[in-house]
């Protein structure tokens, strides 16, 4: 019996799922990768293209190389899933499978907070990065303002490597003394998830740089014109430039196919990734996982990759004896960029009761060139 299998997104979960699926199983059985775009980037990559330390081409691949994988790719828009049956449409084409992998990630949502698209830069886009970048190189001083849009949003450190980043730039341009740079987070601390102390480690960077931090300034709205962004405590804030983390939210297609919860988000089993239909996965950032503690998991590509993995193995596993059966435990990992080439890492079990047990370990040389050998690794590795 032939089966097919559809990942659905190729970024780094859509990836692992569709490239372990093909090794592990039979050739008869197809892999089928679906994405609109042409190119997969690497998205902690993103940050230094902002500061002018990498091209869009070093960290961006023809996601054609999948076929030297053996998965086969479909591109176009996801017009629909029929979660209960495993099918999809393709631009309003019907492809069945005998199983789902839902990998499609988090929309940025700039426009649900009025002005701040217009105001401001996204840090999280290519488009974004490169602008930033651009504008940098233009600047001659004056105020920065870098802002979380919602308490929740995927890759938890990289606003805080992002303002690090920007800072270590100006002063190796002869720029620090002619700038002040200000920090407002919609969350209590950073990267909230992982605890007090690896939050106060995080903070400490950031303020022992002289960036000013301010906790729980949920942004209301942004004047473009006047550069001025306003918070939901009364308080505002003037720019020059403004770069920020949007709100997220579940693509359309998604929420139309009824596989979200109250909050947006599709959820599944923490172990297996199963959602609520049989056959039909769910990894990544489009997932959601309560933890004990009371918040979910944080939507980082390090999580996306380990859930792909167990999926994979699990569905293999069960049409073909392939592969290891698997259980996703909640252990993950990520490099803090600090500039001045240091980075620190965070590392832990996110699934530990009651709360998360996460070390922070650095700043030093050692975890920056770790991050950059993982950059070289996942692209050598998967394209």
């Amino acid at each position: 019996m032939n089966r097919t299998v559809l990942v659905l997104g190729a970024g780094i979960g859509g990836i692992v799922a569709a490239e372990t699926l093909r090794k592990l199983l039979p050739a008869s059985d197809r892999v089928i990768a679906v994405d609109r775009a042409d190119r997969h980037s690497f998205p902690p990559s993103l940050l230094w293209l902002m500061v002018g330390e990498r091209k869009p081409e070093d960290f961006t691949r023809s996601l054609d190389r999948l076929a030297n994988r053996g998965v086969e790719l479909r591109r176009g828009n996801i017009t629909r899933i029929d979660p209960a049956r495993r099918g999809i449409e393709i631009d309003g084409q019907p492809v069945a499978a005998d199983a789902l992998v839902i990998a499609l990630g988090a929309d940025y949502a700039p426009e649900a907070i009025p002005g701040l698209a217009a105001a401001g830069l996204n840090i999280y886009t290519m488009e974004g990065a490169g602008a930033i970048r651009d504008s940098l190189a233009r600047f001659e001083g004056g105020r920065i303002v870098i802002l979380t849009a919602a308490p929740m949003y995927k890759c938890p450190a990289a606003p805080y490597e992002a303002a690090l980043l920007v800072e270590a730039f100006l002063r190796k341009h002869g720029l620090r003394d002619k700038t002040t740079i200000e920090f407002f987070a919609a969350e209590p601390r950073p990267m909230f998830v992982a605890g007090p102390e690896v939050g106060a480690a995080v903070r400490g960077m950031v303020e022992a740089q002289g960036i000013a931090y301010h906790p729980e300034h949920q942004v209301k709205e942004v004047d473009p014109a006047a550069r001025r962004v306003t918070f939901a405590n009364g308080t505002a804030a003037e720019f020059d430039l403004l770069f920020y983390v949007p709100p997220h939210r579940a693509p359309v297609v998604v929420r139309e196919a009824g596989l979200t919860n109250e909050a947006g988000w599709i959820p599944v089993d923490r172990h297996t990734l199963q959602t609520q239909f049989e056959g039909v996965f769910a990894v990544g950032d489009i997932t959601s996982i309560p933890l004990k503690m009371g918040r979910p998991l944080p939507k980082a590509g390090v999580f996306a990759h380990g859930q792909a993995e167990v999926v994979a193995n699990n569905i293999a596993h069960a049409w073909a004896g392939r592969g290891t059966p698997r259980k996703f435990a909640g252990n993950g990992m990520c490099f803090i960029e600090t500039g001045n080439a240091r980075a620190g890492i965070g590392k832990g079990n996110f699934y530990a009761e009651p709360m998360p047990q996460v070390e922070m370990r650095g700043p030093n040389l050692f975890w920056h060139i770790g991050k950059i050998l993982y950059e070289k690794y996942w692209l050598y590795r998967h394209f």
